[in-house]
């Protein structure tokens, strides 16, 4: 009769270390349009920027693209082998790295992201790319919430008719003191606020230095209707109130009717709507791989800007200077000289 000998269970595979995962809006976006991997990906380049490639490529969306978590999980290479890297890739045509604006109303942020290309692009293709990608990420206009009082609305559509009820009988007025009289209730209608009002308002929410209370606001609304009034939109006024702050800012409502002041924009007569206002609002920038420095994307070609790309030529070392050795000595002879 044949015993059985139970094996042991076979050992369980070691899990794989996880990606490291950047915050919400950040980390690597893969760019469309790429041909399926294959086992001659990257085999042009060198060794070094084969091996971060191959490791950039398999990252998932989201992914921490920045070079301290590169280099914290790659084994061969640090920081500054993983940034030289990171420029000769971009400089092949492999990545960009961009800020664009994140989240919804007023709630909204620059993020970094990295665009990553398995195929290597031209400088044509990336800005074709980041123009639409820009066009893109305007942050989506949610609906404004109700306001206090009012009945919520369901979005839902319901699967059943509801039975149809009897109105409730008006409740009775109650009866009115002999001693004291009957008073009226006036009901004041809500009066909608005005662009300037709620561009100033959101002062606070850009910067917090700026943050102005509804009486701040309603004094300074006639000087921010000034500039409504030469055809300024709210994205210009906040730019041009918000840039350029101090450290610390002891008087915001202070500040902002000094700047409403000296910084009034002219009226041009015969066109309502300044010309940079007319143009499309640009909501994705490049950023130089080896630098970070923001710019229009046809402005850096191979993801560098122009000081990063020009880098001064090296001068050669000057020939040593001739020295006359026997003067030399004789010299120092003269100064050991006792006197």
């Amino acid at each position: 009769m044949a015993t059985e000998h139970p094996s042991p269970a076979l050992p369980a595979a070691a899990p794989s270390r996880p990606y490291p995962k950047a915050r919400p809006g950040y980390g690597k976006r893969t760019a469309s349009g790429q041909r399926a991997p294959r086992s001659d990906d990257f085999a042009l380049m060198p060794e070094r920027e084969r091996y971060i490639a191959g490791y950039v490529d398999r990252l998932p969306e989201g992914a921490a693209m920045d070079i301290k978590s590169l280099a914290r999980h790659l084994p061969l290479y640090g920081q500054m082998a993983v940034s030289s890297a990171l420029k000769a890739l971009g400089v092949a045509g492999h990545l960009r790295r961009v800020r664009c604006l994140a989240g919804e109303r007023d709630q909204v942020r620059w993020v970094s992201r990295t665009y990553w290309s398995r195929t290597a692009r031209d400088n044509e293709w990336w800005d074709t790319f980041l123009a639409t990608e820009g066009s893109r990420s305007t942050p989506e206009a949610t609906p404004a919430p109700p306001p206090p009082g009012a009945p919520l609305r369901s979005t839902s559509t319901p699967t059943t008719a509801p039975e149809p009820t009897a109105p409730p009988a008006p409740p009775a007025p109650a009866p009115a003191s002999p001693t004291m009289p009957m008073q009226r209730t006036s009901v004041t209608p809500a009066v909608a606020a005005s662009p300037a009002y709620l561009a100033l308002a959101q002062l606070g929410c850009r910067d917090t230095r700026l943050a102005l209370s509804a009486a701040d606001c309603r004094t300074l609304e006639p000087l921010a209707a000034d500039w409504f009034a030469r055809g300024v939109d709210a994205d210009y006024l906040t730019q041009a109130l918000t840039a350029g702050l101090p450290a610390q800012v002891g008087s915001p409502v202070g500040l902002v009717r000094r700047r409403l002041i000296d910084k009034l924009p002219p009226h041009v007569a015969g066109s309502p709507i300044p010309a940079m206002a007319a143009t499309p609002k640009r909501r994705l920038l490049a950023e130089c791989t080896e630098c970070g420095r923001p710019g229009a994307p046809e402005a850096l070609p191979d993801g560098l800007c122009r000081p990063c790309r020009t880098t001064p030529p090296e001068k050669p070392a000057a020939p040593p200077a001739e020295r006359d050795v026997h003067a030399l000595v004789a010299q120092l002879r003269h100064l050991t000289r006792l006197p």
